[in-house]
């Protein structure tokens, strides 16, 4: 359960990330995944993050300090947007800094729309996390806007993929909405879970 989230700190740098020794659970996706949404709707605070219609808003670290015991911390989209070339390859740089300096990360949750078949983007940057071994999630957003079918059919093609590309197993998988609520619980109590074993 979320008692308590607030804005702690935007960084530019991954040096300039907090010193503390908070666990911290990473949100990231291509823009215009519905990120943002997502999170204020795990924290019951739809002012908490900044949604915007313009894609690729987030180019700065965020850490949002949860029940004054963990971040999530909420992360610049490897999509991009339309950024020009420099803005693009710095926010890829910030990306990269965070997964290879931050030991307090526990856990990513890598958010896919799930209206889509296996995009290029997501796997590969699923890979990177593997091939890295950083422990990862993935959450499938929009939820609501599909038919029971086109979720199983979606969420298969995904499983399928992995497979075939040679994963030994399937990460943990979550369906959510933050319209509806759909697999906010889930989510918040797989965190639970893992904090009660730190």
């Amino acid at each position: 359960m979320i008692h308590s989230a607030r804005f702690l700190v935007s960084s530019s740098d991954v040096d300039q990330c907090p010193k503390y020794s908070f666990a911290e659970y990473a949100f990231i996706g291509r823009s215009n995944v519905g990120k943002s949404s997502l999170i204020n709707a795990l924290t019951n605070n739809k002012k908490l993050a900044k949604t915007s219609g313009t894609p690729g808003k987030t180019k700065l670290i965020n850490h949002f300090v949860i029940n004054e015991s963990w971040f999530l911390v909420d992360l610049p989209g490897y999509g991009y947007a339309k950024l020009p070339k420099q803005g693009r390859n710095e926010i890829k740089k910030l990306i990269h800094g965070y997964f290879e300096k931050r030991k307090q990360l526990i856990n990513t949750f890598v958010l896919i729309d799930s209206r889509h078949k296996p995009q290029k983007i997501d796997i590969n940057f699923i890979n990177m996390l593997g091939v890295n071994q950083h422990a990862f999630s993935i959450v499938f957003t929009k939820i609501d806007k599909l038919s029971e079918k086109q979720r199983r059919d979606n969420l298969s093609h995904y499983q399928s993929h992995l497979l075939e590309q040679g994963w030994e197993s399937i990460p943990p998988m979550f369906e959510s909405s933050a319209k509806t609520g759909e697999g906010k619980e889930e989510i918040i109590n797989y965190i639970a879970s893992i904090n009660s074993n730190l």
